[in-house]
């Protein structure tokens, strides 16, 4: 997956989830965060970051977007909007599934409406993405803020295994440098339950780390998950 035109710029406060204050071309700006995490760890004043332009001639109230923060001499990418287009190309090009035929975005299933379906090798499977930005000490770990929501993927997730179908829920680290995937009880031990109950109902749990560049990111390689 490749940005066009990310541009460098520093990092100065952010006043509420949805807009940071950074400098770029010697001025302060208003920009877009496309992440609506804590995001404590990574988005300190002075930060390096990268950002997007709003594209020519947009309504947009913000000329930028937030991209990727720089932390411990590599890239993290930030933009919520990246796994779940990063896991379907990553599930088309068989990185989780064989003999894939089919694979449709936002499939409605119970109170839920899950990230993708797919079909292969005779099989039907819902698959929830959720994006991961937090690294504790070469941990991965998510939630980074409270998700009553995930929580509810996640249970539903049980539910379309119980009903005869497959299901997982894939972490996609947005960097690299990590060693392991695992829940962060502290932050919501709920989440944390639920997942563990998933998996051992049959829900396959998958962590897959990413490269990420000053003008892309792509799935590398999977984590071991530690539940």
């Amino acid at each position: 997956m490749r940005y066009n035109n990310l541009q460098e710029a520093v990092f100065l406060k952010r006043p509420n989830r949805f807009r940071a204050h950074i400098r770029i071309h010697g001025k302060e700006e208003i920009c877009h965060v496309k992440n609506t995490g804590r995001l404590g760890e990574l988005l300190l004043p002075g930060v390096r970051i990268l950002v997007e332009p709003a594209a020519p001639g947009s309504s947009r109230k913000t000329k930028y977007s937030l991209i990727c923060v720089r932390k411990d001499g590599q890239w993290v990418n930030i933009d919520s909007q990246a796994p779940n287009r990063l896991a379907q190309e990553w599930i088309a090009d068989g990185g989780f599934l064989k003999d894939v035929t089919l694979i449709r975005r936002e499939k409605q299933y119970g109170g839920s409406r899950f990230d993708l379906y797919v079909e292969a090798g005779g099989e039907k499977w819902y698959i929830e993405v959720k994006g991961v930005t937090l690294n504790v000490d070469g941990t991965a770990m998510f939630p980074d803020a409270p998700t009553e929501r995930g929580k509810k993927h996640v249970e539903e997730l049980i539910a379309c295994r119980k009903d005869g179908y497959r299901s997982a829920i894939l972490f996609v680290i947005q960097m690299k440098g990590v060693q392991r995937f695992a829940p962060f009880d502290e932050r919501q031990p709920e989440f944390a339950a639920a997942l563990r109950q998933a998996e051992k109902a049959g829900v396959i749990v998958r962590a897959v780390d990413c490269i990420v560049t000053g003008d892309s990111i792509y799935i590398d390689a999977q984590v071991p998950v530690c539940l």
